[in-house]
C-alpha cells in the first residue's frame, strides 16, 4: 500500500477580461477496492458563484462551476490524499476463452453495465485496420488474460510516444497510420481494438507517480495526468492495463474517473465569454508519497 498527496493545478490566463465562465472538472479520485480517498479539497479562484458536485452516469465525481466576476486568470487547484494498492486478479477467471468476455453474449449479472463500452464513441472510431490489428492477439479460444496482455505489449512496441504529435481531434484511423501519440492515443487505439472484437473497453483517467533517475532529485510537478484501459472480464469485473508503460496498473496509478473516451473524463474544460484574443494554459501535477509531501505547501 502506498499513500500519496496529489496536487493538480490548472491555470488559464487571458489577454482581456472573461465576463462569464462555465467549467466542468473531474478531479476527485474514485473510492475503489484498491484505492481509498483520505481527503480532497478543491480551490477555484476567482470564487465561483455556483458550485455543485455530483456523480455522472459512470459514478465519477463531476464538479460544475460558474464565475461571473470579470477575470483575466482562472485557477483550479485540487489537493487529494489517497492510499493505493495493486488490484487483485483471479488467474482462473483470466484463463477463460476471450470470446466468453463479450458482454452481449455473457450471462454474467453485471454484463449489461459493460455493454455501453463495446460501441464506438466520439474519440474512439473503429476502422477495419484496428480490428485486424487487434485480432492477431485474439485467436479462437485464447485465454482472455494472455490475449489482452499481448495486445497491450504490441501497442506499446508498435507505437512511438511523441508529445505534440497529435491533437484532441486525432482519430484512431489517423493513429493507425502515423503510429505516434501520447497516453490518451495509446489508450484510444487499444479501446478501438477491444471494442471492434466485441469486448468492453473503458477509458481511465488518473495519475502516474514517476521515479527520478538514480542520483537525481525528485522534481515537484514532474508527474502527469495519465490514461489507461480497462477490459471487462466475467466474474472478475475489469482488468486494467497501461499500454503506454506496458504494464498492468499497480500502486503507481491513482484512478480519477472512467468513461468511453477522453471526452467523458477531461480533467478541466469549459466555456467562456470574452473578447480576449490570446490565452495561456498551464498545468502542473505533483504526486508525492506522503512522507515526502510538505503539508504546508
Amino acid at each position: 500500500m502506498t499513500r500519496y498527496r496529489i496536487e493538480h493545478a490548472t491555470t488559464y490566463s487571458y489577454d482581456d477580461a472573461v465576463t462569464d465562465s462555465y467549467g466542468l472538472a473531474h478531479l476527485r479520485p474514485r473510492t475503489l477496492a484498491w484505492q481509498q480517498v483520505l481527503g480532497h479539497e478543491l480551490a477555484i479562484d476567482p470564487a465561483p458563484d455556483d458550485l455543485v458536485t455530483r456523480e455522472d452516469l459512470y459514478g465519477n465525481a463531476q464538479t460544475y462551476f460558474q464565475i461571473t466576476r470579470p477575470h483575466t486568470e482562472l485557477s483550479v487547484r485540487a489537493v487529494t490524499e489517497v492510499e493505493v494498492t495493486t488490484p487483485e486478479l483471479d488467474s482462473d477467471l483470466l484463463a477463460s476463452a476471450w470470446e466468453r468476455a463479450r458482454p452481449t453474449e455473457s450471462s454474467e449479472e453485471t454484463a449489461w453495465e459493460a455493454v455501453d463500452f463495446t460501441f464506438p464513441s466520439k474519440k474512439v472510431d473503429i476502422p477495419a485496420e484496428v480490428v485486424d490489428y487487434a485480432a492477431r492477439s485474439f485467436p479462437a479460444g485464447r485465454e482472455i488474460g494472455a490475449a489482452v496482455v499481448e495486445f497491450m505489449h504490441r501497442v506499446h512496441s508498435d507505437f512511438t510516444y511523441a508529445s505534440g504529435s497529435t491533437t484532441l481531434t486525432t482519430t484512431v484511423a489517423e493513429l493507425m497510420e502515423s503510429r505516434r501519440g501520447v497516453c490518451q492515443d495509446f489508450s484510444h487505439v487499444m479501446l478501438a481494438g477491444l471494442r471492434g472484437l466485441g469486448l468492453a473497453g473503458r477509458y481511465v483517467s488518473g495519475y502516474l507517480a514517476t521515479t527520478p533517475p538514480p542520483g537525481r532529485p525528485r522534481l515537484v510537478g514532474a508527474d502527469a495526468t495519465h490514461a489507461w484501459v480497462g477490459c471487462w472480464v466475467p466474474g472478475l469485473d475489469w482488468v486494467y492495463l497501461d499500454p503506454t508503460n506496458d504494464r498492468l496498473i499497480d500502486t503507481a496509478h491513482a484512478t480519477v474517473a472512467w468513461g468511453r473516451d477522453y471526452d467523458d473524463v477531461t480533467p478541466v474544460k469549459g466555456v467562456i465569454y470574452t473578447e480576449a484574443e490570446k490565452s495561456r494554459l498551464r498545468v502542473s501535477v505533483d504526486m508525492a508519497p506522503v512522507e515526502d509531501a510538505d503539508p504546508d505547501s
